[in-house]
């Protein structure tokens, strides 16, 4: 493995911490499923950790939840808590534990309760300010790839010993 020099405006997922560091961001971000927008906000919160494209936790208000549909799957997160599921449907269309939250989070991390993340490789298509995001591979973590972060990325095969 070896790390990608950021150019100017770039970021290198391995100058991010362990653990995590959350930050608000103002730049579009919108989610599309099945030819719907299910999300828009220029108020989510990225998630920072060392080796992984941000995750973008957006505010449940700014999500339409006629698409969701909560799930029984659960995930813990030594950093955040307890994960619970949701999946999106539309009619015959349906994409299984397409989004995630952290209704009770950890103190650390209360400024993403009442917020969602999605899988971008789960969905129709993640923008950030109007960028059509890459999906992280392995799908472990959900992290957005756009023309602004540099890797190399963990999560694919055979990057876990890293």
């Amino acid at each position: 493995m070896k790390r990608i020099e950021p150019r100017p405006g770039q970021e290198s997922v391995w100058d991010y911490p362990r653990p995590p560091r959350l930050e608000s961001t103002s730049k579009l971000v919108e989610v599309f499923f099945n030819g719907h927008k299910i999300a828009d906000s220029r108020r989510a919160k990225r998630v920072l950790e060392t080796s992984h494209p941000p995750t973008f936790y957006i505010p449940a208000e700014d999500v339409d939840w006629a698409y969701l549909a909560q799930s029984a799957h659960r995930t813990v997160c030594e950093f955040k808590g307890v994960a619970r599921y949701h999946s999106l449907v539309d009619g015959d269309r349906e994409s299984l534990d397409a989004a995630w939250s952290y209704p009770d989070p950890v103190p650390e991390f209360e400024s993403i309760r009442d917020h969602l993340a999605f899988y971008p490789s789960r969905v129709e298509a993640c923008y950030v300010d109007g960028e059509r995001v890459e999906a992280q591979e392995g799908d472990f973590y959900g992290g957005w790839i756009t023309s602004e972060i540099v890797g190399p990325f963990k999560g694919g095969s055979g990057t876990w010993g890293w």
